[in-house]
């Protein structure tokens, strides 16, 4: 599948200090050495509506790891995928009177037109679940071969894998039975389906229905279960020990912790990533901003309300990455007011001297991407320039430089 447009990034003098990042499996903020390459999966969308701001949210904190992993000088493996088959998407398509083919073709190409004008860095791999069934297929035998998985007799022969297949499970989530069985409800998971071993038992292949799209495999005519597919495309794309494994904090259980068993049962590995990343979830009108709520604010919305998507970036960036927090006009026109004085102070034909204000830029951003700082710094370097000036002539432009590089933000 067709990423996405990317942007030049400058190149910046010097070098920052190494990222350090809150590990969800760890509980706790650690150092992330990857080698040469670094590496990084992040869960895509499921394309049945259009992008809102929780998914920007999402895609800015790991675009931030990604610009700083460009800043230390490491090439990045970004692999992104598309849940394109899925029953959402089944019965939005269904409701609308569309093809979901049609319809997931549409809402991809919007989520790209959201993420070019916002500058998000593309991956380099982004991959539909519908090109990865063969992965799929291969990974699933493996699991069945191994005993990691079984098939439901009846009349829809669904494929599962064993919660317990790996002595480690629910290590990343840290959650007990009860919250795992409330949240796999919630998010997915079918804990009453007859046949299964163990209630929380994940489906990795789901027999074919009538009127769904299917694939055929050695289990029989059917399509991937949700978790299974991000186990193998990152598997086929970048291999075992990942140095990052993303997304927003309601894919920790039960798609992640998932992910991750599936993947360690035919890899061996005690743990799929190195780190577990995730970001915290955006408000609107007293709720966490989800599709079923319907209390969306949409990136294309605000676009083609004249909202510069330079603006929206900043006023996510506003708020730490882990934090749940709340959307709101106050905070757009906070952050088109922030644009604006930057703007001003960086066209000046000089300023105050930029070289601390980069490395403390540098410095917070390393710290668990802790973009509050970083703007404050940013903030302290333009109130100085607008109001007393300065004798560097170099200054405006390497602030100008940092917050492309570092922020994604265009002045």
């Amino acid at each position: 599948m067709q990423s996405w447009s990317s942007v030049p990034v400058p190149t910046l003098p010097g070098r920052g200090p190494e990222l350090r990042l809150y590990d969800t499996a760890d509980r706790q903020v650690c150092p992330v050495a990857p080698g040469a390459m670094a590496t990084m999966y992040v869960c895509g969308i499921t394309p049945y509506d259009a992008t809102h701001l929780g998914h920007a949210a999402t895609y800015l904190a790991f675009d931030l790891i990604h610009r700083l992993w460009l800043d230390l000088g490491h090439d990045v493996h970004y692999v992104q995928n598309v849940t394109d088959v899925d029953d959402p998407l089944f019965e939005r398509a269904d409701r609308d009177g569309v093809d979901w083919r049609e319809l997931s073709e549409r809402e991809v190409n919007l989520f790209r037109a959201d993420m070019t004008a916002l500058r998000v860095l593309p991956p380099r791999d982004y991959v539909a679940a519908t090109e990865a069934v063969a992965e799929v297929v291969e990974l699933i035998e493996k699991l069945v071969a191994s005993g990691a998985a079984y098939v439901v007799d009846g009349e829809h022969p669904d494929v599962y894998c064993r919660a317990d297949a790996t002595p480690q499970f629910g290590y990343e989530s840290g959650y007990d039975r009860d919250t795992m069985l409330r949240l796999f409800e919630q998010r997915g998971g079918d804990p009453r389906r007859r046949g299964k071993t163990d209630e929380l038992d994940a489906l990795l292949w789901r027999a074919a229905r009538a009127g769904e799209p299917s694939w055929p495999s050695p289990f029989g005519p059917g399509r991937p279960g949700w978790h299974v597919e991000c186990a193998a495309i990152a598997l086929s794309r970048i291999g075992s020990g990942l140095d990052i494994q993303g997304g927003g904090s309601d894919l920790i259980f039960p798609h992640h912790e998932f992910t991750a068993a599936h993947a360690e049962c035919v890899t061996g590995e005690r743990r799929f990533a190195r780190h577990y990343v995730h970001a915290g979830m955006i408000g609107w009108d007293g709720h966490k901003m989800s599709k079923s709520r319907g209390n969306l604010v949409l990136v294309s919305t605000l676009r083609a309300q004249a909202v510069e998507p330079s603006a929206i970036r900043l006023g996510l960036l506003a708020g730490h990455y882990r934090a749940d927090r709340w959307w709101s006009q106050q905070v757009l026109d906070e952050a088109a007011g922030r644009l604006q004085r930057w703007r001003t102070a960086t066209a000046l034909p000089a300023g105050p001297d930029s070289a601390d204000v980069v490395a403390r830029v540098r410095r917070y951003l390393a710290d668990d991407l802790d973009t509050p700082k970083a703007i404050a710094a940013l903030d302290g370097w333009t109130t100085d320039a607008l109001e007393y000036g300065g004798h560097d002539e170099g200054a405006p432009t390497s602030v100008a430089a940092v917050i492309d590089a570092l922020l994604g933000v265009d002045l």
